[in-house]
């Protein structure tokens, strides 16, 4: 018993705390440079839609208005749309404007596909329906290419917070930065094994087919790219701003989709667990140790309960764990200001790793394609305007 709590503890202690500060230590004593130089090669913007109609007149008129001169192309493919959002981009009259419809529902990756097999310019980027792109992003996005050996560049993501339940806000914030830290350092150290998926940018020489109900289309196809040898990085001057569900359940569903995508990407590309992926031991670490954690959080509470009939100590620790539990469900189930200040971080890591049980749990009972689990958030479309100025940066970013 005290062997599972220990070694229980350890890796948990290792998953979010570890493994962290090795990767900030290879970011800082073994950092890569890369070469940034302003260019302008040719883009093909891609974007997969599905009943859109909510975002898609402002975001069709946010792409036609960016300001990066060499946007050859803007791809949208409408996913068997039944709310008008194909028969809206067909009226559509931007001569860079493709519209490919899907007469029938098949998935993102299918849709990404085809706007992919439609692209013909050097660089492909691709976006989502809900976020916008910040003056200046694509060029600082593009600037990173200069370097050869770079084949991937996400952006920066910066989140609204607006008015969301402190759980869901604590998901979006202190989560999220934590995330994006950890992502820089891998991205400094090698590359980040997955970029955020509504603004991140390939060369379209290295992309690579999406497999068919692929739900983690911003991890398999980073990860494809780093495969041929190249690298993946972040590009923190390329803004863009997003807003995640305001509501707890919302975020709980969302990260269930994450997650049980993570356990789908193992399944359709087995070659990331392979030794031979550069990466794997970020992969391993970030991704993969973590399905783990909530059995190992369970196995060391009930390790510390049956050993605390015989020792002060752990029958202290066992309350400690009983305690923290009790701060999190409170902060899930209460409204008072107390509780959301120190619940809130407390329980966005429980509902982080309920998702966790959850979205293996959808994976393997889903029958057909596991995209059917998601229920998609849908931003309030208030003050959502094409002219509306985006936030301030989050302070002074520098290259990586």
């Amino acid at each position: 018993m005290k062997a599972a709590l220990w070694i229980s503890l350890g890796i948990v202690f290792y998953a979010y705390i570890g493994y962290p500060l090795v990767m900030w230590a290879c970011a800082r004593w073994l950092k890569r440079h890369s070469s940034v130089a302003p260019i302008r090669p040719g883009v093909s913007i891609v974007l997969a839609v599905r009943n859109g109609m909510a975002h898609l007149p402002w975001k069709m008129h946010h792409l036609f208005q960016l300001d990066y001169p060499n946007v050859e192309e803007i791809i949208v493919v409408s996913d068997g749309s039944t709310d008008g959002s194909a028969e809206f981009l067909t009226s559509l009259s931007d001569p860079r404007l493709q519209t490919i419809v899907l007469d029938e529902h098949c998935g993102k990756a299918v849709a990404l596909n085809a706007g992919m097999r439609a692209a013909t310019a050097e660089m492909l980027l691709f976006v989502d329906i809900r976020p916008r792109i910040a003056p200046g992003a694509i060029q600082s996005l593009m600037n990173r290419f200069a370097d050869p050996k770079v084949g991937c560049v996400a952006g920066e993501l910066v989140l609204v917070d607006d008015r969301h339940q402190p759980v869901a806000g604590a998901v979006g914030g202190l989560y999220w930065r934590y995330e994006q830290w950890i992502r820089k350092c891998e991205a400094s150290y090698d590359s980040p094994v997955g970029v955020y998926g509504g603004f991140y940018a390939v060369r379209r020489s290295l992309a690579v087919p999406q497999p068919e109900g692929i739900i983690l289309d911003d991890m398999f196809q980073p990860l494809s790219i780093i495969r041929q040898g190249y690298r993946s990085v972040l590009e923190p001057r390329a803004y863009v701003y997003d807003e995640w569900p305001k509501k707890t359940g919302d975020e709980f569903h969302r990260k269930v989709r994450t997650l049980a995508g993570n356990f789908q990407l193992m399944q359709m590309a087995p070659w990331v667990l392979s030794p031979r992926n550069r990466v794997f031991f970020q992969l391993f670490s970030h991704k993969i140790l973590r399905l783990f954690v909530p059995y190992l959080i369970l196995s060391a509470l009930l390790a510390s309960m049956f050993l605390a009939g015989g020792s002060h100590f752990y029958a202290a620790l066992a309350g400690l764990q009983l305690l923290v539990l009790l701060i999190a469900l409170a902060s899930l189930t209460t409204r008072l200001p107390l509780i959301d200040r120190i619940g809130a971080p407390i329980g966005a890591l429980l509902l982080l790793n309920t998702a966790a049980v959850v979205g293996f749990y959808r994976f393997l009972i889903t029958r057909g394609p596991l995209w059917q689990i998601w229920e998609a958030h849908r931003a309030p479309q208030a003050n959502r305007t094409a002219d509306a100025a985006p936030p301030e940066p989050p302070g002074d970013a520098s290259a990586e």
